[in-house]
Parts: structure tokens; sequence; C-alpha cells
């Protein structure tokens, strides 16, 4: 019996194996004919003059594209790439050509990156989100639940880019007695910490006129668990934008994921947002215990102070960071959240 239903999961897996390798074939097959398209392109004299562009969107081995010199960038293009290229991602700067023949473009080249977002994917992969943005705004609500250490995930991740942050407290008026008391504890505890806390509702309009001054002339990236009300922000600040919206789950009280891949909006005034999909989990796995520690901002001036060079801030004597816990110098939920992230393997 137990033989059997050893060779049962093994042929699962086999099967399940050779799904996958027949899936990335015919990707990387669809890959090489687009490429060889654009290459054909390229060589055939019919494209245009080269442009500088900004993607938008990412769809596959197709990205989304807007000229730079159009101020407005109401005419987004789509653009096939070399494979020779690797991987763009939405705030990528590249070199286009636009094919008028066939309402199409290629991209010829792309400009190095100041900035990137990246997360872990589920095989602990960096996987970069989105490029050059200079400012990560972090959107929380009342529903669904708030976990503070989803919010230091984005906070340490923000610190370790060198990128500014800033965290919106959405849906403001969903806040109720169910709530109330967690929800003011969590945004002062990030204002004593002196980070910007900006309160804002689309049903009400309270702080949208703050948010939108925040958000002039950055290219800011909204991230967030899913159902936070990223997508209706967009709509409320961009109305010709119509983000599609997912509503909350009754029962779990979780979004739903109604942005698949992270887009870029314009604002008429200067400056660029974008949407990221929700995200439920940070991982901040490919990041060394030293530096998670850094992104904990009243930690920092403790570091280094330790008996031990190699303490781990659990219960070693002398250990600086512990007994700025005990003076009240230093939260210890947040070092708890700090744990949290790091994993028990690395205490």
């Amino acid at each position: 019996m137990e033989y059997r239903q050893f060779m049962a999961k093994r042929r699962l897996n086999r099967r399940q194996s050779w799904r996958i390798d027949k899936i990335q074939q015919e990707r990387i097959d669809r890959a090489n004919k687009k490429s060889e398209q654009a290459e054909k392109w390229l060589s055939d004299g019919e494209l245009e003059a080269e442009k500088e562009g900004l993607v938008t969107a990412h769809f596959g081995m197709q990205v989304e594209v807007v000229d730079v010199n159009d101020e407005l960038r109401q005419h987004r293009f789509r653009c096939h790439f070399r494979a020779n290229l690797g991987s763009l991602v939405t705030g990528d700067r590249v070199v286009w050509r636009y094919h008028p023949k066939h309402g199409l473009g290629v991209i010829v080249a792309v400009m190095p990156r100041r900035s990137e977002l990246n997360r872990p994917d589920s095989h602990g992969r960096e996987k970069t989100i989105a490029a050059n943005i200079d400012q990560i705004v972090v959107v929380f609500a009342p529903y669904p639940e708030p976990f503070a250490n989803l919010l230091d995930r984005y906070l340490v991740a923000a610190y370790a880019l060198n990128i500014p942050v800033c965290l919106v407290l959405n849906k403001s008026d969903r806040i109720d007695g169910n709530n109330r008391a967690k929800i003011a504890q969590l945004t002062e505890t990030y204002k004593h910490l002196g980070y910007q806390v900006l309160t804002v509702s689309k049903a009400t309009g309270d702080g949208i006129e703050e948010l939108i001054a925040q958000l002039q002339g950055h290219i800011s990236i909204f991230v967030g668990q899913s159902g936070v009300g990223k997508s209706s922000l967009v709509n409320k600040l961009l109305p010709e934008v119509n983000a599609r919206v997912g509503e909350l789950s009754e029962a779990r009280q979780k979004g739903t994921h109604t942005t698949t891949t992270a887009q870029l909006f314009h604002f008429p005034g200067g400056g660029d947002l974008i949407d990221s999909p929700g995200i439920r989990e940070f991982g901040l796995w490919h990041m060394e215990p030293e530096q998670v520690l850094e992104g904990f901002i009243e930690v920092r001036p403790f570091i280094g102070h330790c008996k031990f060079r190699d303490c781990k801030h659990e219960h070693e004597p002398g250990c600086a960071i512990l007994k700025a816990v005990e003076n009240g110098e230093i939260s210890s939920q947040r070092m708890d959240s700090y744990r949290q992230i790091i994993g028990p393997q690395n205490l």
C-alpha cells in the first residue's frame, strides 16, 4: 500500500514536471517568434526614428509605452522587445521605434535604472515590480485588517532601496468602534517614529488634496495588500483611468486581485503613479538580518553597541538593543515584528 502511494506520488510529480517544462518551452518559442519579428522589422526600413519612451505596463513579450516627449502622454503603444534586452518592467526608460504599418513598436534599447523595487517570488527568486521610482506609498485600510508586520516589511524594503516612503490610511470612513483603537495605535506608532502618515477617503474626499500634493512631481508606486483600495484611489485621483476595482470577500475580509500587472498613470500637472498588484505577503528573504534590522528606524542608534559582535538580540548579556527595549526606547512589538521578518532560522 505504502509502495503504491509512493509510486503514484512519483508519477504525479513527473507529470507536473513535464507540464511545467512544456509550458516553459511554449513561452520560449513564443518569445523567440516575437523576437524574430522584431528583428525583421528593424531590418525592413519601415520603422520610424528612435524615440525615448516610458514603459507603462508589461504583457508577456510585449510592453505598453508612452512617448516621454508627449506632455499629456495620452497615447499608449504596444511594443515588441528583443530577447537580448532582458526583462522589462513598468517604469523602465527605453528607446523605441514605431512601425506605422502594423501599429506596433519595437524596443531597441533600455536605459539604466535609477532604482527598482524587488520582492522574492514563490520560489525565492527576486522579482522586480517596478523601476525608476522615487517614492513608495504604502496603502492600508481598516478593512482588510491591517498588520504592522506587513507595513514594516515595506518600510524595511524602502530603507534598503534608499527611497522615501509615505503611509496612507485609506477608507477612513470605515473606521468604527470595532477598529478605532487599533487604527489609532497603529498610525500613532508610525507618526511617532517620524513617518509621514496621510488619512484619506475616496467616499468622503477627505485628505485627497493632500495626497495629490504628495504625489505631484514624483514617480510614485502604490503598494499594499489586496482590498485596501489602491485602484479606487487611482480612479479618484485620475477619473479618466477607470481602473478595475474589486470587492472585499465578506467571509474573510480579504481583497481580490484586480490589478494583475503594475500599471503607470500620468498626472497632467506632473508626476507619475504606478498601481501595483495587491500583495498579501512581502517577503524579505533575500536580505540579511543586519539589513532588516537597519530598516527599523528607532533601532539604528543602538546597532553596533552590543557586547558581542555576533549578538542576535534575543537574550544575550550586554545587548544594547534589548536594553533599549527594557528602557522603553524601542517597543517590544516592533522587535517582535523584526523577529518575524527574519524567521526563527536566523535567531
